[in-house]
C-alpha cells in the first residue's frame, strides 16, 4: 500500500500518510526507527508495511524497477 507523508514530527519521528483513497493513517515512531531513514518530507511518495492488525510498522521509499 501507499500514501503521501501528510504530518511528521522530527521530534517524535510519528506522523500522518494519507492513502489515496483520501483515508488518514496515523505511524509511530517505531515504523518511522525500522525504515532505517533519517528524514521524510512532507508530500513524500511512501510504501507502507502493515502489521496483521493493520497498522503501519515500517515505511519504504519506493524506487523504480
Amino acid at each position: 500500500m501507499q500514501g503521501t507523508v501528510a504530518t511528521w514530527n522530527p521530534e517524535t519521528h510519528a506522523g500522518t500518510v494519507l492513502l489515496d483513497d483520501g483515508r488518514e493513517l496515523e505511524f509511530p515512531a517505531s515504523a518511522f526507527e525500522a525504515s532505517g531513514l533519517r528524514l521524510l518530507r512532507l508530500g513524500q511518495r511512501v510504501t507502507l508495511n502493515t502489521d496483521e492488525q493493520g497498522g503501519i510498522n515500517r515505511l519504504v521509499i519506493p524506487t523504480l524497477p
